[in-house]
């Protein structure tokens, strides 16, 4: 499916505020409610929008600590298997196969440095994985949706 300016906007604008009335969004792109509908339902129905969540401020929950975990696996390891591997992990928040010297990197939660060095020990422990190396994070520089920026656009 091909966006267009005004899809790219009400993507945006759903990414700032998922609770967004069609009406409300409808002021901002120059649509009626029902024209706005129609195009929600229209990106839902292709895949562009997969669903509508709510997000949770990490450290208000008291999950303070965050993390980068490379890991550099036996030969042949498939995504799959590290897929399945690291299915269980609540603390793992997004992971991905990558270029480069390490095979996957995962971005963990943990409530702090203690909880941390758990996780990273039972990573290393899962048979697939045969080293990690850590990066801690100090401090979140941008953190947006895709299409954030276009909210603004005329």
């Amino acid at each position: 499916m091909r966006l267009d300016r005004v899809d790219e906007r009400i993507i945006a604008i759903l990414g700032a505020d998922a609770r967004m009335s069609f009406a409300e969004i409808g002021g901002q792109v120059g649509l009626s409610p029902s024209a706005v509908k129609r195009r929600v339902d229209r990106l839902v129905d292709s895949g562009a929008v997969r669903g509508f969540t709510v997000v949770v401020e990490p450290q208000a929950v008291g999950w303070t600590t965050e993390a980068f975990i490379e890991l550099y696996c036996r030969a042949r390891t498939s995504p799959g298997e590290i897929r399945t591997g690291l299915s269980g992990y609540a603390e793992i928040t997004s992971a991905y196969t990558v270029t480069g010297d390490a095979d996957a990197i995962v971005q963990v939660r943990a409530r702090d440095t203690h909880h941390l060095e758990e996780v990273i020990e039972r990573l290393g422990a899962e048979p697939f994985v045969v080293r990690t190396k850590s990066t801690l994070v100090l401090s979140r520089l941008v953190d947006q949706p895709i299409l954030a920026g276009t909210a603004d656009l005329p």
